[in-house]
């Protein structure tokens, strides 16, 4: 894994997760179903702005943003299904934030198994 994969994966882990964060708060304040909806908007959003600012500083390349976008937000799919399924344990539901993360930097080097930076 290069130094641009590990800087992909902790910028979508982390702004991933804190657009969840912040989209289920929001949601919250609809009720029991915003909450889920308002993680998910939060989530999408954060993947976006994630790889918006790695593609802006140059960590990931112009034909590597939709690849890694959409790996994040498919990653993002799986961690939501993982994490509401076993919500009686806080480990799973923090640790399938690590997903998303995998998810954007598989999304990435889906190109022909190349650098993330090209």
């Amino acid at each position: 894994m290069s130094r641009k994969s590990i800087l992909l994966f902790l910028l979508v882990c982390g702004l991933g997760g804190l657009g969840t964060l912040l989209g289920s708060i929001l949601g919250h304040s609809v009720g029991k179903s915003g909450l889920y909806v308002g993680a998910m908007v939060g989530g999408f959003v954060g993947v976006y702005v994630a790889t918006r600012i790695a593609r802006a500083r140059g960590i990931l390349g112009v034909k590597r943003f939709w690849p890694a976008t959409v790996g994040g937000w498919l990653g993002l799919v799986l961690a939501a299904i993982i994490a509401t399924n076993h919500l009686n344990t806080p480990v799973i539901p923090i640790a399938s934030i690590l997903i998303i993360g995998l998810g954007a930097v598989f999304g990435a080097a889906s190109r022909h198994g190349k650098s993330i930076d090209r």
